[in-house]
């Protein structure tokens, strides 16, 4: 039987609190498991994962702690090191978003997004908070939820009625979740990705072809309902001081959406490996 290439993908946690009981069970015993079983079958595995240093949660984390969002990210990231080590998980590499390869790997990309004409240039309305003269990602603000009526909705998600928001204008009487004040609409440009192109290059053919049948019935369900009801585009630039710098011009203050570039962890990550082993190119094995 010919050996397979196998990508063992996990879950990136928030450096923003320690690891507890159920995240090992639901990913990272699972994941491990399934990585040492491959490895039995004579298989090619490489299992990366690493800490998701950008995410909100850890800037509002630092805020609560009155320390720099670096400062939470590398004592949770230690933390998460030490625990899997003990713990005896087979990682390849367990590594972060907040490295030089992970940076420049997150912006080669978008600029090839832009290069191929998957990203456009938006102005919206977000959220602005006069009180510290910033504008705040969707994680700082809480409000009214439009749908159900609950007053703790978060500015991306109720968790009352899991009711999806394109931004936190959306809630009713919208404030800071730091420090209860009042916020204010203002105008603000950003990059989207043009998430109805990507569908209408192929994306919605792939997704209804007969070679699904090892998806989970009601995943591939939820795709496709998902994109045939018509994708919007897609902000991956936002305004925040502590992420992975836009790499265009006039856009020096803003940084890279979390959600676009942790994903792009696990393609880095295998970049990464392969330097350290001193191969290079080996990545290419199970991403080409």
């Amino acid at each position: 039987m010919p050996q397979e290439y196998i990508l063992v993908s996990v879950a990136w946690p928030y450096a923003n609190s320690d690891i507890h009981q159920g995240n090992v069970t639901g990913s990272y015993l699972p994941a491990d498991i399934f990585a040492r079983y491959q490895r039995l079958n004579g298989n090619h595995v490489l299992m990366v994962s690493g800490s998701d240093s950008h995410g909100t949660p850890v800037t509002v984390k630092a805020d609560e702690l009155g320390q720099t969002a670096q400062e939470v990210f590398e004592h949770y990231h230690a933390r998460f090191l030490d625990l899997f080590q003990k713990m005896g998980l087979s990682y390849d590499l367990f590594t972060h978003t907040d490295t030089e390869n992970h940076h420049k790997v997150s912006q080669d990309i978008f600029l090839s997004l832009l290069e191929n004409e998957y990203l456009y240039r938006k102005t919206t309305a977000q959220m602005y908070s006069p009180s510290t003269g910033r504008f705040l990602p969707d994680r700082y603000v809480e409000g009214t939820c439009p749908n159900c009526g609950y007053e703790r909705a978060r500015g991306d998600q109720c968790d009352n009625c899991n009711t999806l928001f394109d931004g936190a204008a959306e809630l009713i009487n919208p404030r800071s979740k730091t420090d209860d004040t009042a916020l204010e609409l203002r105008d603000t440009e950003h990059f989207f990705l043009d998430l109805p192109a990507l569908a209408d290059d192929g994306l919605s053919d792939w997704l209804h072809s007969d070679d699904k049948a090892h998806w989970r019935p009601q995943v591939i369900k939820f795709a496709r309902n998902f994109v045939d009801q018509g994708l919007i585009g897609r902000a991956v630039t936002r305004d925040m001081d502590w992420g992975i710098n836009v790499p265009v011009p006039g856009f020096e203050s803003k940084v890279l959406y979390v959600w676009f570039e942790a994903v792009i962890g696990y393609l880095s990550a295998s970049i990464e490996w392969a330097k350290n082993i001193g191969q290079p190119d080996a990545w290419r094995n199970w991403w080409q």
